[in-house]
This record gives C-alpha cells, structure tokens and sequence, in this order.
C-alpha cells in the first residue's frame, strides 16, 4: 500500500513539473542566471579576478561554458566597448563577425576599434587548458576527449587524477584509454618508490610521444657540473633502454615521412613531365615552353579562385578541366604556327620554344603583373594527417599523389583505348608507315602536342597548391621535367612513372644529409653516369625519336 502510494505522489510531482509553470525550469533558471553572472565578471573583472570568473563559469556548466573558455583560450572573446557585452568574434576580412557569447545569436559585423579583446597570461591560459580538460572529458567525440586529456596532462592534481580514473572505467576506446595511462604512468614516475618508477618505464615505452620522451630524457640529462640528476642508477638505465627502443621507432616514422615525401615530389616530376614525353616521343620536339604551359594551368587556377573565392574546393575542380583546355589550345596553336615547320631539326626548336616561353611570361607578367599570386588551399586540402606524434603527412600532398596517378591511369587509357591513342603509336613507331596507311600525321602531331600541352596545364593545377603562381613557375620544373623524361626513357610513360618517383625519393632521402641544392647536383651527376651506360635511358622507346 504504501509502495503503491510513493508511486502516485512521485507520478503527481512529475505531472506538476510539467503543467506548474515555471516549476519543471527552476534548475535550468539558476544555471542561465549563474552563466550570465559569471559572463559579467568575466567581462569587468581585472586579470586577477578572471580566474576566479572562469571557475565560476565552468560550475555552471551552461550550454556554452565550453564555446566561450574555448573562444577565450583562442583569442576570440570580446566585449563591445559601448555596452561592455560578451562577444566571440571571428576575422571576416578586415572587420569581425560577432556573436552573442551568451545566446549564440549573430551580431552581424564591426570594426576591431570597436571591440576590446579580453586578455590572458600565462597561469590563466593554464588553468583554461585544465577547465576544458575537465569539461570536455565525457565528450562523445574521440578527438574532443584526447584533446581533453593532453590539457590535463599539463597539470595534473588530485582531482584530474580522480576524473580520469573514473573516465578509465568506462572508456571503450584504445587511443583514449592509452593517452589516460601515459598520464597514469607520468604521475607513478614522480613517486619515490624505485619498483613504481620502472613499471612507469615500461609502460611509457609501448606508448611513444614527445611528451614521453622528453621526460625520459629529463631522467638521463647531466646538471652544469656533468652529474646525472636522476641518482639512481637502475632508474636511469631503465629511461636509457627506453629511449633506445623509441627513437627506434622514430627512426622507422622518419623513415616513412620521408619516403611520402619523396613520393610526394616524385608525383610533382611525373607530372610535370608526363607531357613532355608524349610530344618528344612521338615528335622528337625539345619544347622549352613546357614549363610556361604548365604556368598557364597554374594562372587558371588562379582566376577561377578570383572568380569563385566562396568556394575554394569547387574551383580547384573546375580549373582541372579549364587548364587542361586552355593549355591544350595554346599547345596546338605552336604547334600549328611554328613547330610543324621545324620537324626534324630538333636544335632549331629548342631555339623556337625557348622564345615562345619568354613571350608567354611576358603576356603572363603584362596581364597579371611580375608578382606571385598566392592560391588557397580548400578546407579538405588544408592541415596535415596526424598520424602521430613523430609523423604527419600533409593532405595537400597526398592529394598530389593520388591526383598523379589518376592521370596517369586516365592518359594510359587514352593511349591503349582510342583511335588517337592507336594514331599517335602507329606515328611513333612508324611515321612513314603510317602516313602511307593513311594516317594523317599532321593532325595526330597537332593532337599529341595538345594532348602533352594539356596535361601540363593539369600539372600546373597540382604545383598551384604546394607554391606560388607567379610567370617564373615553370622554370624551376623544366630541367627536371627534362631529367626524368631521359632517365626514364624517351617517349616512355610507364619509364616517365618510375624514373620521376625514383628521382623524387632520392632527392629527398639525400637532402637531409647533403642539403637540398647539393642533393640536386648529386642527382644530376648520377643520370650523367647512367645515360653514358644507357643512352636510351631505363625503358628504351621505339620509334622516330630513338632511331634518330
């Protein structure tokens, strides 16, 4: 009876939080009244007071405790100065767009002089890392809740400590749980117990990090006088052996990061030359104005960007085909008006394309001025993949890559697949064959001249997001782009592949040792000895331009 009772009462207090109004909102009335009280004394408060506001804001735990201390570590909270209201502004141009930091409304725009920034030192940016920390524990999201860890783990007390354990017996994911032991084992090491600190060691060492190796390095660091501060002697060699084993494992990171990004510079080469093999493969033409065609895809990117600035990812997909187009038609106008009168006098046009590529930097430089033009990367191309903390990779790169070998499979495609590709074959294995088959030579010279000129343009699109746009571009690519096409094999794609990824990884596996210009001159000298062994390089092509 009475059990049935307690039900009804606690049914009928249920149903009056609901139909009383203003009964079921009273918790939430104090926490909206105690986050506007601490968002005031944030606002007014002198910088010794602000601690004290930022504790009183995260006890509230309002809705947007965590935005504004966020906003506040970030530099982005202000007060306007007329009205002193809390604000999270963010650069819009040369103005700041505003919002509401307590309801999260937008304000709209004004002027920086308008504003006054709420200002940090360095115990107060400290003890936000921790409060976020605190607050951002429990977050369903996997970053949010490492990213919390770490700012703990700055500087940990008897209540982070408690909070953690307790995150640790319900923690489900591995990365989170090994980043809360690495705090675990951090605090075992600073006890006196020499067994603690060795099992601190040892699990310290199946999770490398900076953070970890540099306290283990504090263990083995000698003072002023060539003492070792840490005493005792199995401690000591315990962090020794540790060390060793994880800058072996940095070692093996560096070792990737390296190896990405020579593959990374070997997919620029193959790129950059992949055009430039097709037309003196098949035409026997040392065009010198590659690299200025390439530049002009890397100016498309541009003007579109200019033209489509609010969406970034959009017009870098947009210019692929606009660069390869505009390239291409330049491409075939040499082609027509100069080349196709110089075939079978090579020297004569190295001499022709070299003035083509002065007249196009100067049209380049007369229309958008000798100065560089910065290209923006979009949001999806931006940052680097953090893999951990000896290794990321930078997106804008891998991109790169993989962009590389889709036009790499496309123009292998075009090649193997399609009556151009047949033609331009049957040209350069057999010009005079195929003419009398009835092949018209002239329009496939035209075509894989344009074909070449395009995919140059589609390179300058991919150098547009590692560097600057500006008329000079293309010369730092065209010795190179000469250098992979010959080492490779002339007229070779599948050579050109190899040889720019070969180059790409060499250069970069020598730069840290021999700097990057020696590296260069390093590689030059090689493909020197290796062409007096094999003149036709890696693949040897057959074809008009190996039988002359």
């Amino acid at each position: 009876m009475k059990s049935s009772l307690a039900k009804v009462c606690l049914k009928l207090v249920l149903m009056a939080m609901f139909i009383v109004p203003g009964l079921g909102s009273t918790e939430d009335s104090a926490i909206t009244s105690d986050f506007t009280s601490a968002l005031d004394k944030l606002a007014t408060a002198s910088m010794q007071e602000r601690e004290a506001a930022v504790q009183h804001l995260a006890l509230t735990k309002g809705p947007r405790t965590v935005v504004v201390l966020q906003a506040l570590l970030d530099g982005h909270l202000y007060k306007i100065r007329e009205g002193e209201k809390l604000v999270v502004a963010k650069p819009q141009g040369d103005s700041l767009s505003l919002n509401d930091a307590e309801s999260g409304d937008d304000l709209g725009v004004k002027e920086p002089a308008e504003l006054q920034k709420i200002t940090l030192n360095n115990s107060l940016r400290v003890l936000l890392r921790k409060t976020l920390g605190r607050l951002q524990l429990n977050s369903s999201d996997t970053t949010t809740r490492i990213e919390a860890i770490k700012a703990m783990a700055k500087v940990p007390d008897e209540e982070s400590l408690t909070l953690l354990h307790d995150r640790m017996a319900v923690e489900q994911e591995t990365a989170v749980q090994d980043k809360i032991k690495i705090v675990f084992a951090f605090e075992q090491l600073d006890r006196t117990t020499k067994s603690d600190r060795i099992a601190a060691i040892e699990l310290l060492k199946t999770h490398p990090t900076q953070d970890v190796v540099n306290r283990l390095n504090a263990l083995v660091e000698k003072d002023a006088d060539g003492n070792y501060l840490e005493t005792d002697n199995d401690v000591r060699n315990k962090a020794k052996t540790a060390l060793v084993a994880i800058n072996s494992k940095i070692s093996f990171y560096g070792g990737i990061e390296t190896l990405f990004f020579g593959l990374s510079l070997g997919a620029v080469l193959v790129l950059s030359a992949i055009g430039l093999a097709i037309t003196f493969g098949v035409m026997g033409v040392i065009n010198m104005a590659h690299g200025e065609l390439m530049m002009l895809g890397a100016y498309a990117t541009y003007v579109l960007q200019q033209l489509m600035p609010q969406h970034l990812g959009a017009a870098l997909l947009l210019s692929i085909p606009t660069a390869f187009v505009v390239s291409a038609l330049v491409g075939i106008a040499i082609e027509r008006g100069i080349i196709r009168f110089l075939y079978g006098r090579p020297l004569e046009t190295l001499l022709a394309t070299f003035g083509v590529s002065l007249v196009l930097q100067q049209t380049v430089r007369s229309i958008f001025s000798p100065l560089n033009r910065s290209v923006s990367a979009p949001e999806w191309m931006s940052g680097t993949w953090q893999v951990n903390d000896f290794l990321s990779l930078t997106w804008n790169r891998f991109y790169i890559l993989i962009f590389c070998l889709l036009v790499f499979i496309l123009l292998l495609q075009i090649l193997k697949r399609t009556r151009l590709g047949l033609e331009v074959r049957a040209v350069a294995q057999n010009r005079n064959m195929a003419k009398a088959m009835g092949i018209p030579t002239a329009w496939v010279d035209a075509m894989t001249f344009g074909l070449g000129s395009g995919i140059a343009g589609v390179a300058g699109v991919a150098l547009s997001q590692i560097t600057n746009v500006g008329p000079n571009l293309g010369q730092a690519y065209i010795v190179d782009s000469f250098m992979v096409v010959v080492f490779g094999g002339v007229g070779n794609i599948w050579g050109t592949l190899l040889a720019g990824f070969s180059l790409g990884i060499a250069n970069k596996l020598l730069e840290p040792t021999a700097g990057a210009v020696l590296a260069k001159i390093l590689v030059l000298v090689f493909i020197i000895l290796f062409i007096q062994k094999r003149p036709r390089g890696l693949f040897p092509q057959k074809g008009r331009a190996a039988e002359g």
